[in-house]
């Protein structure tokens, strides 16, 4: 499974004229019965919400007033996670007849009001964000969006952005859809988010929410999208095309007779992986990796790290894992492997990460050129090793090849090409 959880707006999404269809509601249901969570993502402020919105408690998880507030239905707790609104913005925009409500970090008013309000934060000297949504303008402390809002809602989740699918319809769902894996965009959305969305659904409102839903659980959203979903960039080919694979579910591999080249050329493409926000396992047989940029290392050149560690560093979704395993004689580091792989399947099971696992010396890895464990097959795999004979017929199924033998690196579109020299190119 590749995406973890579904969030959805309110406001033109989910509900039209603020109600929400009984079958939108069941297939939000379906949603969560496929092991899947489901979050709220509005600018309602909170009150408001719960008096027009009784079945609030299908949602793990509610972002309410724009990024400003958490709320948890199955405990029925509050956290506001944005400063308080400026009382004194509210007092000036009430004081030029600005009809203003304020929550517990927002200010809204509705248009044509935004040149008063734009106005009134001016001369007060302060840093605030305005944002539209079709009618409605919300004032918010400055930094504060559905993006920041669902960051603190996935973070509580123990989930990665790069695993959620988040769906909207105005101007003020922009940050999120940018934030996360795969954006969808309602029929009914304002032209600029259909615009920059994966997938644009063929009904309005909750009918388009209905029609991503029942993709999503019965394909995990495989199909085609209107632009490309992130990818991660190897170099380019003897004839100028790049080079690269998708950010999730693909393969590499890194060959080289000397290590410290392998190295050399696999160090760039995992800090590329990682600076794409995805998660990377990464196990150093060498101890060529404990620099890499924004990694937690475990282990030493003397002792080698407990499964149980790196597992528990693994649960925080930002942060990439590297193991070092160097104090480890071959046949340790395959058993290492072997310990590991139930629970990293357990992670991917109910995380959907790692997102990567890296492999150096990966016929220390993988023994008699055997195949991944069933349990991580789902994974993007970076395969690190001296010859691409080294890993018998798991060449042929990788989707690209990074030789660093020939004194600068070379790249191959896919593993099948692995080794000619027509096609190479500099990273």
């Amino acid at each position: 499974m590749r995406y973890a959880a579904l969030a959805v707006d309110f406001d033109g999404t989910i509900a039209h004229d603020g109600t929400v269809p009984t079958e939108v509601l069941e297939a939000l249901e379906h949603v969560k019965a496929s092991g899947r969570r489901v979050i709220l993502v509005t600018g309602r402020e909170l009150d408001e919400l719960l008096s027009i919105f009784p079945p609030i408690g299908l949602f793990d998880l509610v972002v309410a007033e724009n990024g400003a507030l958490l709320y948890r239905p199955a405990s029925g707790e509050v956290e506001r996670i944005a400063p308080d609104p400026s009382a004194a913005l509210a007092e000036a925009l009430r004081a030029r007849g600005v009809p203003v409500s304020v929550g517990r970090s927002i200010i809204a008013t509705v248009v044509p009001h935004e040149q008063a309000v734009l106005e009134a934060i001016r001369d007060l000297g302060l840093e605030q964000n305005v944002i539209f949504n079709k009618g409605a303008v919300m004032i918010l402390p400055s930094g504060v969006s559905k993006a920041s809002g669902l960051a603190r809602a996935l973070l509580e989740l123990g989930l990665s952005p790069r695993n959620v699918v988040a769906m909207g319809d105005g101007e003020n769902d922009h940050a999120m859809l940018d934030y996360v894996e795969y954006g969808a965009a309602v029929a009914n959305a304002i032209p600029t988010l259909r615009e920059r969305s994966h997938r644009v659904t063929k009904a309005t409102h909750g009918a388009g929410v209905m029609e991503v839903i029942f993709d999503l659980v019965a394909t995990d959203l495989a199909g085609a999208t209107r632009r490309p979903l992130r990818s991660v960039a190897l170099g380019t080919d003897a004839k100028g095309h790049e080079v690269s694979v998708a950010g999730c579910g693909t393969s590499i591999l890194v060959t080289g007779a000397a290590a410290t080249a392998r190295a050399g050329a696999a160090i760039p493409v995992i800090e590329r992986i990682h600076a794409l926000g995805y998660q990377c396992c990464v196990l150093d047989t060498s101890g060529a990796y404990v620099h890499l940029k924004d990694a937690i290392v475990l282990g030493t050149s003397k002792a080698a790290p407990e499964p149980a560690a790196v597992l528990a560093a693994l649960e925080k979704p930002d942060v990439s894992v590297v193991s070092c395993l160097s104090a480890l004689a071959p046949r340790g580091r395959e058993g290492f492997l072997e310990a590991l792989a139930e629970g990293l399947g357990a992670l991917r099971q109910s995380h959907c990460r790692p997102h990567w696992l890296v492999l150096d010396d990966a016929r220390d890895l993988l023994p008699a050129a055997q195949p991944l464990p069933e349990a991580l097959r789902s994974l993007g795999v970076l395969l690190v090793t001296e010859d691409p004979g080294d890993l018998g017929n798991t060449v042929e199924s990788v989707d690209a090849h990074v030789d660093a033998g020939r004194g600068t690196a070379s790249v191959y579109r896919s593993g099948r090409d692995a080794g000619r020299a027509s096609t190479p190119a500099r990273p």
